[in-house]
């Protein structure tokens, strides 16, 4: 029969397991922050960027953020209020100058203009019998002047022999008399029949040029509809890619709401913001770096708008190779328009671990196997470089590589 174990025995044996589990598991884990330790102090030169201050020129620059966008866009809007009754293209189709892309229900504004037609045709018919009017109007009255001059030249006669008979002392003073006032009442009838004939002139020439130009404008109207119906057929204005087209067959679409854009995909632009604080270095020519990926391309700023919205300023450049392979449309880019050009500097490649002007610690090689941590002041800078202003001196190599993993440490040794 089995002797039982006493309590107090069995408690020291399980004391003494876990002292024991604790020891192996103390010793690993030191063993393994000794490991940790020697992995965190040292590091491969070949993970590793190193360049090698020089002195230089540094064209400095400022940076900002941009967008690749097609060089040429145009968005096509709806010149009426209508429907899509047809879709004869898809967005990423190829079109050629004129190419259909959609049909708008055009019944309305046909049938409008249609009506514009009749009534365009009435105003001439109008203007042709308001001129034939005035014609005859002033031929009767030109008529009334000329019955009038012989009448006046018949007075004239008579008041001539009354005269005559008068001077023989065959006629008489009262004679004479009557005959003077027939005549002056006459001139002054005539006179005033001339002046009539005169006005009426100026005034049926005028009717007839407020009139032609009403027409002159009801058929200017008339060109404008003409031509919204034109632009109603919606096409393509020149060889590009559908970048957008609305495709919503019965879709209500309002006059001046956005049917389809095209865009020329083989050449781009580059469209930029930037700090309103920089607004003095940014003006149009002045040359520009544009960054797409480890390539730059080189540009000229083309446009810059007037006012600054939000605290910024927009920009656009335009790329000396604007079809190279490497842009695509949408792609963020940084940006850097050059300033001043400093020369005899010291300098570094720039890189990721510069964010501006200020103070930076960074590591420096100092023998075959050993990086130390030294702290440096860096000023202006480009795209390629960055001015060293204390801290480093030509000949020292430093990385230019991310190390922030390490940035508890001082020294660190190079595998």
């Amino acid at each position: 029969m089995d002797r039982e174990i006493p309590k107090e025995v069995r408690q020291k044996e399980r004391r003494r397991r876990f002292i024991k589990i604790g020891l192996i598991g103390g010793t690993v884990i030191v063993l393994l922050a000794g490991l940790f330790s020697v992995m965190r102090t040292s590091v491969k030169l070949s993970d590793l960027r190193i360049a090698t201050i020089d002195t230089g020129t540094i064209e400095t620059s400022v940076t900002s953020s941009g967008k690749v966008v097609p060089a040429f866009e145009e968005i096509i809007n709806s010149p009426i209020n209508t429907r899509i009754v047809e879709v004869y293209r898809k967005a990423g189709d190829l079109v050629e100058e004129g190419t259909p892309l959609l049909r708008l229900d055009l019944l309305t504004a046909q049938n409008d203009y249609d009506k514009l037609l009749d009534e365009a045709q009435m105003k001439r018919h109008q203007l042709e019998q308001l001129r034939l009017n005035n014609i005859t109007y002033l031929k009767n009255l030109e008529m009334q002047v000329k019955v009038k001059e012989m009448a006046v030249n018949r007075l004239a006669v008579e008041l001539r022999n009354e005269q005559y008979l008068d001077s023989l002392g065959s006629g008489t003073g009262d004679n004479v008399r009557q005959a003077r006032f027939a005549y002056d009442t006459g001139c002054l009838e005539l006179e005033q029949l001339r002046q009539q004939y005169a006005n009426e002139t100026e005034v049926k020439r005028a009717d007839m040029q407020v009139k032609e130009l009403e027409l002159s404008i009801f058929s200017k109207n008339m060109e404008e509809m003409r031509r919204t119906l034109d632009d109603a057929q919606i096409r393509s204005p020149r060889k590009a890619v559908l970048t957008f087209i609305d495709n919503q067959i019965g879709a209500q679409v309002a006059q001046g709401s956005q049917v389809a854009i095209i865009s020329d995909l083989s050449h781009f632009k580059v469209d930029c913001e930037i700090a309103d604080s920089y607004g003095d270095r940014v003006r149009v020519g002045a040359r520009a770096v544009v960054k797409v990926g480890t390539d730059t391309l080189s540009g000229m700023i083309s446009n810059v708008t007037p006012m600054s919205r939000n605290g910024v300023i927009a920009f656009s450049v335009q790329l000396n190779d604007d079809a190279n392979p490497r842009l695509r449309s949408g792609l963020k880019t940084d940006v850097y328009v050059m300033s001043n050009v400093m020369d005899d500097v010291m300098r570094i490649p720039n890189a990721s671990y510069y964010t501006g002007p200020g103070s930076y610690e960074l590591w420096v090689q100092t023998s075959d196997n050993e990086l130390t941590r030294r702290n440096v002041r860096l000023g202006q800078s480009n795209y390629q470089y960055v001015e060293v202003i204390d801290g480093l001196k030509p000949g020292d190599r430093v990385v230019t590589s991310d190390m922030s993993q390490f940035k508890t440490n001082k020294t660190l040794k190079l595998k």
